[in-house]
């Protein structure tokens, strides 16, 4: 049987929990497929045990997929030019339901990330479809938009971009909010690498 190591500098065991169920589908040659995400579907539905929902069957606690940044697809869907992969980075935005809120929200979105030396490129309008969905998880339903940023006055890539774009979401999280302190806007994630989609579903779901 093994056991945890001991408290080992900022490590401590006391801190360890048990983690919702993931599963990891990958080509060891990092061939980019529609079958592998569809593989990574299936998969996830095979823990859908793990999942969790109440008397409204048809909202769950959550289920999602990341994959890396589909490049060649995002250029065929936005209407503006996006700079070389790997020099920009993406992630959905979950904003608030009111459009009028939501859109003062991406203003104050891009004035942080001009104080990050960073520009936002464009917004994406990401095609949803709620019909499957429990009432309590369409009652919930932000808007989601997909913000594209890249180096404002220097080309940025690697881990330069990928740390630039860490503060920056996790400054939006902390700085765009209600009087009392509760955030306005959520990123699954923000990066030039990988992407997640998500939502309050069951994993069946996750593929509609």
């Amino acid at each position: 049987m093994l056991h945890p190591p001991g408290p080992n500098g900022l490590y401590d065991p006391a801190y360890e929990h048990d983690a919702c169920g993931v599963s990891f589908v990958v080509d060891l040659h990092g061939r980019a497929t529609h079958d592998l995400v569809s593989k990574a579907v299936g998969s996830l539905c095979h823990l859908e045990h793990r999942g969790a929902s109440g008397a409204d069957v048809d909202t769950g606690d959550g289920a999602g997929i990341l994959i890396q940044v589909p490049d060649a697809f995002y250029r065929e869907v936005v209407d503006f030019d996006l700079p070389e992969a790997g020099t920009y980075a993406t992630g959905i935005a979950f904003l608030p339901s009111d459009p009028n809120a939501a859109e003062l929200t991406r203003t104050q979105i891009a004035e942080i990330a001009k104080t990050e030396q960073l520009s936002v490129i464009g917004w994406r309008t990401v095609p949803v479809d709620p019909s499957p969905l429990g009432r309590a998880a369409r009652a919930a339903m932000p808007s989601f938009s997909q913000v594209f940023v890249a180096g404002d006055h220097e080309e940025l890539s690697g881990l330069d971009l990928e740390r630039r774009v860490f503060v920056l979401r996790k400054r939006i999280e902390h700085e765009i909010g209600d009087d009392d302190g509760r955030s306005s806007v959520y990123f699954p994630s923000l990066s030039s690498k990988t992407i997640v989609y998500k939502g309050m579903l069951t994993t069946p779901q996750l593929d509609e």
